[in-house]
């Protein structure tokens, strides 16, 4: 061989070159049964690595601070300043499978993740097995997420005369094929999203997460109240105590009415593997900081608009800083407006912590931006959003999507 020149390699089961130099380099004694060809070799690895991992049948997320999928709310930006204040475990806002399955962007788009999200998950919401199964197909050869959640919880009308959300629950054959069906084909932990019940005096979760376990769940997250309730009345974590040991050993997350970080360490007395906020996320994200320090932050105002700073920064970043971008970003700052203008700031409280179903008064705070922050007119709102976007198009108006809080 002429000096400088390659070495060719030799192929297997092959001579390699004829001659002296070919005895004497030889070939690997090899069983003839895993001997190949050099293409057959390259497409075997080929293969290999685009396959995905082996699947994954668990979730550990015990003791983690679950920010919850939040309609309208709970999109890209909101979970960026949640992540910033501790948020351990997020979910992309509820998608409709139907609406995936068609290619809707606007709905593909639900289930961005952000590059901060360590723990993320993607909430569906379907009401039939055939559906439900292909679109978590097709999210398990699209998608990068940890876990993937049914909405057996939403109480909407839309949804639930459909068969989907809260109304699984009462619908166990289907609920079944659901989960069975998505299991069989996604390589990611199943989890489940419940309420109590549908209708207030009847319970029915105790009943179902035995069989949730069975078919095959990772993780169930339950809502303290029935469909019918609503927010009219205290979530029932004396009933999530008695769910924690129906469920056993399948993890089971609560939720409902945490506030504070007294109001989680009495939940986590309940016996739950870790608890899901919501609500209290959109009030206060700094929340998580207060659980995970075991303090009451008496934040000022200026620390609050940069937070909103920050989340239309993200927004501009997120949904494009052009006239549409910067108009959809302000529709979600003034949504999120809507529940944090519910806060009542530590230094104001005669009695700690503030309880999530206690409206505030009309107060005056401590300073101007205090005090706007705390109007419950739709009118103050859009002024705080012209402080970071700048004046609102002629003859804007803005009504919230939570009838909760459309205030006059």
């Amino acid at each position: 061989m002429a000096e400088g020149t390659a070495e060719a390699p030799l192929e297997n089961g092959g001579g390699g070159d004829s001659g002296a130099g070919a005895l004497e380099r030889g070939v690997a004694p090899i069983k003839p049964q895993y001997l190949t060809t050099k293409e057959q070799f390259h497409q075997f690895l080929e293969a290999k690595g685009q396959e995905k991992p082996c699947r994954e049948t668990e979730l550990d997320i015990r003791g983690k601070l679950y920010l919850a999928p939040l309609t309208t709310c709970g999109n890209l930006p909101f979970r960026r300043i949640c992540k910033r204040f501790g948020a351990d475990v997020t979910c992309g806002e509820m998608a409709v499978c139907t609406n995936l399955l068609q290619g809707q962007m606007s709905e593909w788009a639900l289930l961005k993740r952000h590059q901060c999200e360590d723990i993320f998950g993607v909430q569906l919401e379907g009401a039939f097995p055939d559906t439900m199964t292909k679109c978590a197909e097709l999210l398990s050869r699209t998608v990068e997420v940890d876990f993937v959640d049914i909405n057996v919880g939403c109480p909407i009308d839309l949804v639930y005369k459909k068969g989907g959300g809260c109304a699984l629950m009462n619908r166990s054959t289907k609920f079944q094929q659901i989960v069975r069906g998505m299991n069989q084909v996604l390589d990611v932990p199943l989890t489940v999203k419940i309420r109590t019940g549908v209708q207030e005096r009847v319970n029915l979760a105790h009943r179902l997460l035995p069989e949730l376990r069975d078919w095959g769940v990772a993780l169930v997250t339950l809502h303290g109240r029935s469909r019918e309730q609503r927010y009219t009345k205290l979530a029932d974590w004396q009933y999530i105590e008695e769910c924690v040991k129906a469920a056993s050993p399948m993890p089971l997350f609560g939720n409902g009415d945490i506030l504070s970080f007294e109001d989680a360490n009495h939940a986590m007395q309940t016996g739950v593997a870790g608890i899901m906020i919501a609500r209290g996320a959109l009030l206060k994200p700094w929340l998580f900081t207060e659980i995970k320090e075991q303090r009451h932050w008496d934040i000022s105002s200026s620390e609050r608009l940069d937070i909103l700073r920050d989340f239309t920064n993200y927004g501009l970043e997120h949904w494009g800083s052009d006239t549409q971008g910067v108009e959809k970003t302000r529709r979600f700052l003034l949504e999120w407006l809507s529940f944090l203008c519910r806060y009542v700031p530590v230094g104001l409280l005669e009695r700690l912590p503030q309880r999530i179903n206690e409206r505030p008064p009309y107060y005056l705070g401590r300073d101007y931006l205090e005090t706007l922050m705390a109007s419950q007119k739709a009118a103050d709102w859009i002024r705080i959003s012209e402080m970071l976007l700048g004046p609102v198009p002629p003859n804007f108006v803005f009504l919230p999507k939570h009838k909760a809080n459309a205030y006059k």
